[in-house]
């Protein structure tokens, strides 16, 4: 697919910003003897996702320093407390010199030069992602003043696409659990609901692309982190297969199943961002396996009917029938149902022991998170020396300085004491885990394979979101991250109290076309994804 848009898309995107509620805010198209560089006021930019906001800068109908600065108003309007909200405390830091980026990616559209979809678009990074222009934080007052190197490879990736780095995400600290909630950034909370959390680790990029703060942004996901805020906050995400994208650059919770993907209101958009982000990179060397296995664009894949003789396994263990959880389970099979009136077929596999077995039984983060932190940590510029001197070898950061400091929201800060000194590796009870880990790819492959099976469908997390300083079983993001297999979360609908519900689609190594493509589909046929009523279009600026 080109990146010229029909007039008959334009018109679709002006349909779509009108039928919002959003008429009056487009300009018309300039006279001949005005500058068709300076629409005379920016749309409101709530609820566009990337493909609707290229079509309006295609066509000048706003500028990327327009963008920059309506989507700067929002998160100053609604990420500090407003009327009777807290506000969602998702951004942990902006990017000041964006503006300036903007100003600069609008001088190269206007020269004729565009870098792809991307080009002029902002976008916000989860902070464990490297930006030479910003401290990378993991989301802890130990580490404000830590200014890496260079960008995380992904974020170079984007930025050389023409994507603009808005701000940096709040994140639950060193990505330890699912409730976003970091000594530096604070508690962030689900824009759909503020007593709640919006799940995490990548909680802050989730809020943030749920809320309207940018039409897209990246996170991990190393068990559900990707997936759990995107069902919680009514969004796309998708953790890839690991080898599809560079972890290089990215602050590790376990080396061996690590990803970094993105979330954003569509399918489609997910799809610009994979072009944009996803291949080998030697200083990743997992990604070598990506090697021949990465199709030319996943565009292709998002046809309506995708979903038109495909076999579906409904993954019965992942669906609870608790109180708490029906509604989610309810939710998810009447989304198997959607998926069968456009053509798929759905195999309910009963209960499957063996592979819950093994999933239980394969997490490494215990095992690899000091060691791969401290290796990372060693790999950066700018270290506070103070905090380096905590510990020895008191000439670099490693987790015994952090742990030592009590620089760290509390709950982590018990876990990361626990963690320093991890036995060395290899040891006999880590490679069981990696045993653990080969029997649940071996017995995912086969139940695909006895089945004929194109994904497995369950729901993304069983419950909706919890409200904050409360927990929430999380155990559905097992079977993708520990496996390494890839996982889409696609937005299944609304509870009765307006909290939203994630299904989950997961598939072979290197199956993103064919999981993109049924999500997508779904999606076009469903419709799900909208703006949360907490955080509505602003009233136009006036000047």
């Amino acid at each position: 697919m080109g990146n010229a848009p029909s007039a008959r898309r334009l018109r679709r995107v002006i349909a779509l910003v009108t039928a919002a509620g959003l008429s009056g805010t487009l300009v018309t198209p300039p006279a001949a003897d005005a500058s068709p560089h300076r629409p005379s006021a920016p749309p409101q930019v709530a609820g566009l996702g990337l493909d609707e906001l290229r079509v309006l800068l295609k066509h000048r109908r706003l500028t990327s320093v327009q963008l920059v600065r309506e989507y700067l108003r929002r998160i100053e309007a609604y990420d500090h407390a407003y009327g009777d909200q807290p506000g969602l405390s998702a951004v942990i830091a902006v990017n000041q010199r964006a503006q300036a980026e903007a100003a600069r990616l609008d001088a190269e559209r206007r020269a004729g030069r565009i870098r792809g979809p991307l080009h002029g678009i902002p976008i916000v990074v989860k902070d464990n992602f490297d930006t030479a222009d910003m401290p990378t934080t993991s989301g802890s007052v130990a580490l404000r003043d830590l200014r890496p190197r260079d960008d995380a490879e992904q974020v170079r990736r984007l930025r050389a696409a023409g994507a603009i780095v808005l701000a940096k995400t709040n994140m639950h600290e060193f990505a330890m659990n699912i409730y976003t909630i970091s000594s530096l950034g604070g508690q962030t909370r689900n824009p759909y609901d503020q007593t709640r959390h919006p799940g995490g680790s990548s909680g802050g990029t989730g809020a943030a692309v749920g809320a309207g703060f940018a039409p897209a942004g990246m996170g991990t996901d190393t068990c559900g982190s990707i997936r759990i805020p995107a069902a919680h906050n009514n969004l796309v995400g998708l953790r890839p297969t690991l080898g599809l994208s560079s972890r290089d650059g990215v602050a590790p919770l376990a080396g061996t199943q690590d990803t970094a993907g993105p979330l954003a209101t569509s399918v489609r958009d997910v799809a610009l961002i994979l072009d944009a982000t996803v291949g080998h990179d030697p200083k990743d060397p997992v990604t070598r396996e990506s090697i021949g296995r990465i199709p030319r664009s996943y565009l292709p894949a998002l046809r309506g009917n995708a979903l038109r003789g495909k076999r579906i396994g409904i993954f019965t263990d992942y669906f609870g029938a608790s109180a708490e959880e029906q509604p989610t389970t309810d939710l998810v099979r009447a989304a198997a149902d959607d998926m069968v009136r456009q053509g798929a077929r759905t195999v309910e596999l009963g209960p499957q022991p063996e592979l819950l077995a093994a999933a239980a039984g394969a997490n490494r983060v215990r095992d690899e998170f000091e060691r791969d932190l401290n290796a990372y940590l060693a790999a950066a510029r700018g270290r506070p020396s103070e905090l380096a001197g905590l510990e020895p070898p008191y000439d670099e950061i490693t987790l015994a300085d952090i742990a030592t400091s009590g620089q760290v929201t509390p709950t982590v800060l018990s876990t990361l004491k626990a963690w320093v000194g991890s036995p060395a590796l290899p040891n006999d009870a880590y490679d069981e885990k990696l045993r653990q880990r080969g029997i649940l790819q071996d017995g995912l492959k086969a139940l695909m394979r006895d089945h004929d099976l194109d994904a497995l469908l369950y729901p993304s997390i069983t419950r909706p979101a919890t409200t904050v300083g409360t927990t929430q079983p999380y155990a559905n993001c097992r079977l993708a991250g520990y496996s390494g297999f890839p996982a889409l979360s696609v937005p299944a609908g609304f509870t009765a109290d307006g909290l939203p519900v994630g299904v989950e689609l997961l598939g072979l190594p290197y199956s993103e076309p064919g999981l993109l493509g049924m999500g997508h589909a779904y999606e076009q046929a469903t419709g799900h994804r909208r703006l949360p009523a907490g955080t509505p279009p602003l009233p136009a600026e006036t000047r």
